[in-house]
């Protein structure tokens, strides 16, 4: 009868201890709020339902979209996009699901029919988010703007590029020893002054614009994309650094391969 008991307090104990194992883990790398993986929980599909602050996730207008020819066309006569940048210091993290390179003081703006955007935030998705005739790209840049209302309710801008496979791109390279610097989720370092200027080359004045959302919860609408027709080249050993170096890697692999829906990536 003792050993009997003996051996349920050992259960027991067992139990305990790989729960808690368990708990410090999840506490440690922290649990994903929300997924890129079509069939899970928390994947796209779902993501309006995880919280309420999320519903604009099951909106009419979600990025990100396919770009093609017979559903949007390229407006040459757009002009070149008005940018005003300046060089300002700046800092590059690990967010856990991308690498990102922010301004720490005005680092210039972009002007959008009359609107001024100040730029905040320059982050990668690999492979890209967006897609132009089904075809899905090796990477994909955003250049996030914000112009600040007096409702505090903010409006966005988000300057995109596409990459493939090919010469390694200048940007990536200069950043390349401090992306390895940065392998933990909310490690920060400093990367001394950036010109905004030198990272956005739209190479002419082709390109994509559209109304959309932001592409990851909450994906707020009202969103004003544009997408540069040219498409730039990256490294394969660039993107395997930027995908090495996020733990927590969320963007979807095999499922993203896919071609988008042709109404919004996330339908």
């Amino acid at each position: 009868m003792h050993c009997q008991n003996h051996f349920s307090i050992a259960i027991v104990l067992i139990i305990s201890i790989t729960i808690l194992f368990y708990s410090t883990l999840t506490r440690a790398f922290g649990e994903p709020e929300y997924g890129y993986k079509e069939k899970s929980a928390k994947g796209p599909k779902h993501w309006g339902d995880l919280k309420k602050e999320w519903a604009a996730c099951k909106g009419e207008m979600q990025s990100p979209i396919d770009l093609s020819s017979d559903r949007v066309s390229v407006i040459p006569n757009l002009g070149k996009l008005n940018r005003s940048y300046k060089p300002q210091h700046a800092t590059i993290s690990n967010r856990g699901h991308d690498i990102a390179v922010s301004w720490e003081a005005d680092a210039g703006s972009i002007d959008i029919n009359g609107t001024q955007y100040f730029l905040q935030t320059t982050h990668w998705h690999w492979p890209s988010e967006h897609t132009i005739n089904g075809r899905r790209y090796d990477l994909e840049l955003h250049m996030v703007h914000v112009s600040p209302q007096p409702d505090g309710i903010n409006k966005t801008t988000v300057v995109g590029v596409l990459y493939k496979f090919g010469s390694p791109d200048p940007f990536l390279s200069k950043l390349g020893k401090y992306i390895m610097d940065i392998p933990d989720e909310e490690e920060e370092k400093s990367i001394g002054i950036i010109d905004p200027s030198k990272i956005l080359k739209m190479g002419g004045s082709m390109y994509y614009r559209y109304m959309g959302s932001l592409t990851a919860p909450p994906c707020t609408e009202g969103v004003i994309w544009t997408i540069n027709k040219k498409i730039r080249t990256v490294s394969r050993g660039q993107v395997k650094l930027l995908k090495n170096s996020v733990l927590k890697y969320v963007i979807c692999k095999k499922e993203c391969k896919a071609g988008a829906d042709p109404e919004s990536a996330r339908d």
